[in-house]
Parts: structure tokens; C-alpha cells; sequence
């Protein structure tokens, strides 16, 4: 799994014209699945993301954490994080299959959801969306699950 995260001053995704859910202060996070993805994948993630100290204390250091400041969280899957470029066309084989990464993401949602924040919004998988992301910094971070991290320093 890989996550494209965020920080955001507000942010909102509109599904397919109709459905639009916002947040304030928090992560904007892509959310991308590929082959072999599990859910032990999604608990580290999840984990992760909600410990990052990416949002500024009194100081202006990067030492707070999301729970820190109460802060929102809005998650998007984004098949297109495993596009694969061998030409100028993108591939997008190292994607998971949508029934594989529709269990997951929706199982990562889930287990965020459970964190207890204070607000957890989401997109629709496969639907067509449109999002708003006001980036606060701008400060964004990608960050994947450790076995794919290892894959990816042996490659």
C-alpha cells in the first residue's frame, strides 16, 4: 500500500458531482493498493498516519501529531499511485485488481474511522471524483507499508 499524505488547512473530494464531504486542519490522504496488500498492511499504515508529527507546535517545529491538534482526516483511493512509466503513456498493472482494492481500502477506512477522530470523511472507490486540497506548507509525505518498502530497496 502506498499513501500520499497531505497536510491541509481544508479539503474536500465531490463524488461524482452530487456527494460532497469536507474537512478542516488535517491530512488529505491518497490511498493506493497494489498486489499482495493485506490487511496488516492497512493497520501499519493507518497506524502510521495517525502518529505522524507533521503539524507545527507554538514553535513552529513539526512536533504535533493529528490527535494532537483534533485534527480531520479525508481519504481517497487513487489507483493511479501505481502507474508504471515505460513509455509516456502510464500503465497501471501494479495496481491491484478493483475487487482486491476495494476490500482494502474500504478495510482501511474502517480502521482509521475506529482511531476515534474527530471527523473522518472519504471518497467512493472507482467513483469519478473531484478533489480540493488546500496544502498547508505545502508539506506532503508518501509513505508505504514496510514490505513494500523493502521490495522496493531491493529493486
Amino acid at each position: 500500500m502506498r499513501l500520499v499524505i497531505q497536510r491541509v488547512k481544508r479539503s474536500a473530494v465531490t463524488i461524482e458531482g452530487r456527494d460532497k464531504h469536507e474537512i478542516g486542519q488535517g491530512m488529505c490522504v491518497l490511498i493506493g493498493v497494489t498486489h499482495g496488500d493485506t490487511e496488516k498492511d492497512a493497520d501499519w499504515l493507518a497506524d502510521k498516519m495517525s502518529g505522524l508529527r507533521i503539524f507545527s507546535d507554538s514553535e513552529g517545529k513539526t512536533n504535533l501529531s493529528l490527535r494532537d491538534i483534533d485534527g480531520e482526516v479525508l481519504l481517497v483511493s487513487q489507483f493511479s499511485l501505481y502507474a508504471s512509466y515505460k513509455g509516456r503513456r502510464p500503465g497501471f498493472s501494479d495496481a491491484a485488481k478493483p475487487e482486491h482494492a476495494e476490500r482494502i481500502y474500504d478495510y482501511f477506512v474502517k480502521k482509521v474511522q475506529s482511531l476515534g477522530f474527530k471527523k473522518v470523511a472519504c471518497g467512493k472507490f472507482g467513483a469519478d471524483m473531484e478533489v480540493e486540497i488546500i496544502n498547508d506548507g505545502p508539506l506532503t509525505f508518501i509513505i508505504e507499508s514496510p514490505a513494500k518498502q523493502n521490495q522496493n530497496q531491493e529493486g
